[in-house]
């Protein structure tokens, strides 16, 4: 597996850009290598597989578990197209409350490495987009967290077509601000 991994301005945040072999038939490329990824220094364990299917401008997320479940994910698209949010909750990083997107999907096959202290979600930007992610911990349903999506202080930019279209609790989400007065992940949090 031959992978350009490019370091993003977020701490620990990386794309993941595989080669893709393609000819009259189609194409193949590895999804997943711990080898090739030791080579780039990104030595994880992923001990689960998530895989969801979402229609046009719905948005799901901003998702994270708290310490008890923290989770490193390896998020990508593999039908149609989404726009990829990671906002930093290190309260001690000097990014925190930033936030990044991303452009994945099916034709671009990019991948990105979120670290744990870091909320994820994403919107859809085709008629409907499948994700699939690789978690280095079990799902801890007690450790489950959320951010408004929506938040005017975080004031993502969702690139959507029309109204986004979300669950209730991701609606009922905190803010940045209550996250910011009792946070899950404290100055000096390792990621």
């Amino acid at each position: 597996m031959q992978v350009t991994v490019t370091e993003e301005d977020l701490p620990g945040v990386k794309t993941i850009d595989p080669s893709v072999f393609t000819d009259d038939r189609g194409f193949f490329y590895e999804t997943y290598s711990s080898r090739t990824l030791a080579e780039h220094g990104i030595e994880l364990s992923f001990v689960q597989d998530n895989h969801s299917r979402s229609r046009a401008n719905v948005v799901r997320g901003l998702h994270y578990q708290g310490p008890a479940g923290a989770q490193w994910r390896l998020v990508r698209c593999t039908v149609g197209e989404i726009f990829d949010v990671i906002v930093d909750l290190d309260l001690g990083s000097p990014s925190f409350g930033q936030w990044r997107g991303y452009r994945l999907s099916a034709e671009n096959k990019r991948q990105l490495l979120i670290p744990p202290a870091y909320a994820h979600g994403f919107a859809v930007l085709s008629d409907s987009a499948e994700v699939q992610y690789k978690c280095s911990n079990w799902h801890n349903a007690g450790a489950e967290r959320a951010l408004a999506y929506d938040d005017p202080e975080l004031a993502i930019e969702w690139p959507l077509a029309g109204a986004p279209i979300t669950s209730a609790k991701d609606a009922a989400a905190p803010s940045l601000a209550a996250y910011r007065a009792k946070p899950d992940f404290p100055a000096g949090w390792s990621s």
